[in-house]
């Protein structure tokens, strides 16, 4: 049947129909999908059947796995590229982060070499009387920059923000080691892709603490205006997740926050990998 990209929301996202990570992609399928996800920030594959040997090396394909900090904690044996986002106790212990990015935010934005890409494959999705619960919500920054006023723009290119590990509130516990690890970085709060060259805002609440070379008023006046217009509802795509999604999204060109309206007996389990990216200039 060959392999059709289909726009999932006029803001953001498609959905790729007729591709089979499980059985492997070739070149030219492949190519199909890295371009999607360059071209729209957020791809979606569903109907996948995927052990994670089967998701590390369909991540793998799009570059170098980074280990997450949780998944010393909340990981599956044998493939520690792998993290679990769940709400699942077994043995009195959670064993993944229940309230994983309930705020908007792009993945690792306090790392010098943030996250590139970010993919999420649905084991379990939570579903009350027929209704899926715990949708994850995509935000284009890069539509938002075109839609600034060229004055706006203007004012802020080449600005740069400080980007800090302590600013956000976390739903896991981090160590002093997990601190020490991430020290406070700059980065621009307009930044360029590295593969497409589009450009796009690269700021949000609490990870964002400061502009460099404004004041703490002007700055966080500054950051809370921005961090708004990202988040426009005319800029956003809400997935409402089926067992066997596989998502992955560019955290240059899109932010995200999930929607935590589900507890148990409602169960939710996610395989979380994340692809290392670049230096953001």
């Amino acid at each position: 049947m060959g392999m059709e990209v289909r726009p999932a929301s006029p803001a953001t996202g498609a959905e790729i129909l007729g591709a089979d990570i499980g059985a492997g992609l070739d070149d030219e399928e492949f190519a199909i999908v890295r371009a999607a996800l360059d071209r729209h920030g957020v791809i979606v594959l569903r109907g996948q059947t995927l052990t994670p040997e089967k998701q590390v090396a369909f991540t793998r394909r799009f570059g170098e796995p980074e280990f997450n900090f949780n998944a010393a904690r909340f990981g599956i044996d044998g493939s520690p590229e792998i993290y679990l986002i769940s709400n699942i106790v077994e043995f009195g212990a959670p064993i993944g982060t229940r309230r994983a990015g309930e705020t908007w935010h792009t993945d690792m934005s306090y790392a010098e070499r943030p996250a590139g890409a970010t993919m999420l494959y649905a084991v379990e999705v939570p579903v009350l009387h027929g209704l899926a619960l715990g949708d994850t919500c995509f935000a284009n920054a890069a539509a938002a920059w075109d839609a600034l006023p060229p004055a706006m723009q203007e004012e802020i290119e080449g600005l740069r923000g400080v980007f800090d590990f302590r600013g956000r509130k976390r739903s896991s516990p981090v160590s002093a080691e997990d601190i020490a690890q991430y020290p406070p970085v700059e980065h621009p709060i307009v930044r360029t892709h590295p593969r497409t060259g589009r450009k796009s805002l690269y700021i949000a609440r609490d990870d964002c603490t400061g502009i460099v070379g404004k004041d703490e008023e002007t700055s966080r006046g500054l950051i809370e205006a921005l961090a708004d217009h990202i988040v426009r509802t005319d800029f956003i795509y809400q997935h409402r997740w089926q067992v066997g999604d596989v998502v992955v999204w560019d955290n240059c060109t899109v932010q995200h926050r999930a929607i935590q309206d589900y507890d148990l007996p409602q169960r939710r389990l996610l395989w979380r990998t994340t692809i290392k990216g670049d230096i953001p200039v």
